[in-house]
Order: structure tokens, then sequence, then C-alpha cells
């Protein structure tokens, strides 16, 4: 079925114009004969051309006679051009209303983040719409409210560390926007270990390691964003529930598959631990070495055992030390252990960055 929709015309036109539009195309007829036809004053005439004045009924029944033009059709001239100049004003008082708006956001938006990747266009009503709906917010309101609040109970934090508030709060917005938008399978809690073992094997192997890794996430059920990094957002990962699925974000802050696999297990940490029982806790993690909770403590130590295990690790420290690249590397292809997943423990278990080593790091 057709809609009609109501277009707002950018000028109201006055019926006057048609007036001066009949003076131009009669020849012999000017304002001071048409006038006097009318029987008003020329100066009268002059400013209904002018949209000075309304067509009056009376004015409408003199013009019907004299130009041959109907009494109705002025009438229903004069009567759009007072509705139009209404919508004109009412919009010309809504585009004020936006622009004191956007005023408003730009303050608490990171404006040119959201140009540079599309989510904005030239229609600032229509970019207002779509801020609200990336920041989940009815009024602009209440993105001020939600931007006042904590909305991060459990964080890695730390004075030294140069965030920018409005950064933080756009990107974790964001990442919950795009997670709504994301389908995946049903997630089911006893399948965690399974889905553990397999992103081990993606780790292992490291080619098309991010698509690999979003893939087995989404058959499991959980959702996983790439979220392009802001300014002063130091964010390694953040884990939240999104509908019915849980959700990991990340930034890929650092190309290597060791940080990358790490960040992951960690999640995944939280969601075992801490989001099975409580669903609208969100967990950000900023940077690795700060003073951290018991909740970070407990998402670390899943992470170092799901892509080591407690027995491969105690036989790593009981057997095979001192380490070397070869033994690394030998160590990593007998467990199927990525080589940078095990120097990256060693080193943080053991104090080695200074080892020199030509392991490759890099995530392919």
């Amino acid at each position: 079925m057709a809609t009609n929709k109501l277009l707002t015309p950018a000028q109201a036109t006055h019926p006057g114009v048609l007036i001066k539009d009949e003076l131009d195309a009669t020849p012999n007829l000017n304002q001071r004969i048409l006038a006097k036809e009318l029987d008003v004053q020329p100066s009268f005439l002059n400013e209904i051309i002018k949209g000075k004045r309304p067509v009056t009924a009376d004015i409408a029944i003199l013009l019907e006679k004299v130009l041959g033009i109907s009494a109705d059709y002025w009438m229903k001239f004069q009567s759009q051009y007072e509705i139009d100049k209404a919508r004109v004003k009412q919009k010309n008082i809504k585009k004020v209303r936006n622009i004191e708006l956007w005023s408003i956001i730009k303050e608490y938006v990171p404006v040119r983040y959201f140009n540079k990747h599309k989510y904005l266009n030239d229609d600032i009503e229509n970019n207002i719409k779509t801020i609200k709906n990336i920041y989940c917010v009815d009024t602009i309101d209440g993105l001020v409210s939600s931007f006042s609040k904590d909305k991060f109970a459990y964080y890695r934090k730390s004075d030294k560390l140069k965030v920018d508030e409005k950064n933080m709060f756009a990107w974790s917005s964001l990442a919950q926007y795009e997670a709504k938008n994301q389908k995946t399978n049903t997630f089911n809690f006893d399948n965690l270990n399974q889905l553990c073992l397999n992103l081990n094997n993606v780790f292992y192997e490291n080619y098309k390691t991010p698509e690999r890794v979003k893939a087995v996430l989404n058959q499991f059920g959980i959702k996983m964003l790439l979220i392009d990094k802001l300014e002063k957002t130091p964010i390694d990962g953040f884990s939240f529930w999104s509908d019915k699925n849980p959700a990991i974000a990340l930034t890929l802050r650092y190309n290597r598959i060791d940080n990358f696999a790490f960040t992951i297990m960690h999640e995944i940490g939280h969601i075992d631990l801490h989001l099975r029982n409580d669903k609208d806790r969100k967990f950000m993690d900023l940077t690795k070495k700060q003073n951290i909770d018991k909740c970070e403590t407990e998402a670390d130590n899943y992470a170092q055992q799901k892509l080591i295990s407690k027995v491969i690790w105690q036989d790593i420290l009981d057997n095979h030390l001192p380490l070397n690249d070869d033994k690394i590397k030998a160590l990593g292809d007998k467990h199927r252990i990525n080589p940078a997943i095990l120097l990256g423990r060693v080193c943080y278990e053991m104090g080695y960055y200074a080892m020199k080593t030509t392991i490759d790091k890099k995530m392919r």
C-alpha cells in the first residue's frame, strides 16, 4: 500500500507570486491598472504581490472576475501558503534544535572517528538517531548521563595510564552496538573446554588467525568483534553479555599471536568464571602490567592454563631447562602449542625478556 510522505518546501510560496506572473504575462496590464480594476490602492496590491498581505475571500472574488482564475483556487493557494509557512517554521525550529543537540553530542562523542568509519553522513537528524542507537540511549540527556556513570566495575587501571574517557566510552558503546547485529549459534557453557582446544589448534597453525578464531567462537555461540582503537584507548579485550550470547571485543593493538591468544583466553575466562552467574557485568582490560583485582587474576590464570596446561608446564620446568629457541620450537610441535605462546609464558614466568630469539611472534 502506498504511503503519502508530506514534503516541506524550502520556502512557502505566497499567492502574490501568481499575481505577478499574470502581470508579466499579460500585455498592457500593470500593478496600477490591476489595482484600479480591483478597486484597491496600488500600495495595497503591491503588498499582496510582495507577500506582506494575505489574499482574503473578498480579494479572491475580485481576482476571479478580473483575471479569470477561480476564487476557490486563490483561497486554496493562500491556505497552502499558510500551511507551508507553518511547516517551514517548524522545520527551521527542528533544524536549530538538531544543531544544538549536535553541539552537545560533539562534547561526548568522537564524531571524526564515526565519520571515518562511515557510521555518519551529511544528514544531521539521521546522525543524531545513529548516535542514539550506538550509545543505546533514547535522548541526548541519556547520553550525557551514561557518560557520567562508571560503566565498568572491573577493569585493569593505572593512574599512569593515559586514557581518553570519551574515546573509551565510544569504543565500548560501539562494541556493544555491533554485537547486537552479530548472529551466532546457541551458547552452552558445557562446550567451553572443547572450544579452547579448537582455538589452540588455530593458534598453533597461525594462518588467517583472526578470521578463523572468529569462526570458531561463533560456532560455539560467542560473538567476536574487532573494533578499531581510538587515541588513548589502550584496550586489549572487552567481554560482556549481548542478548543471549557472550561477546568478546578486541582492538588488535599488537599484531602478535601470543598477545592475541592470551587476550582471547583471558576474555573466555571472564565468560566462564564471572559472566556465568552475572550477565550484567562487563570486563574491560586496559593494560597488562597493573595492579589487578581478583577477577583479573582468575582470568589470567584461566588463560595460562588453557594455553599451556599445568602438566605440560610442569614437565617443562622439570625436564627441559634451560630453554632455547630449538627446545621451545620442539616442545611447541610436540604439544601443538605455538612457539611464540610458549616463549611468552617463559619470558613472563622466568624473566627471560632479554633472551635473543628467532621465534616469529607475528600473527598471520
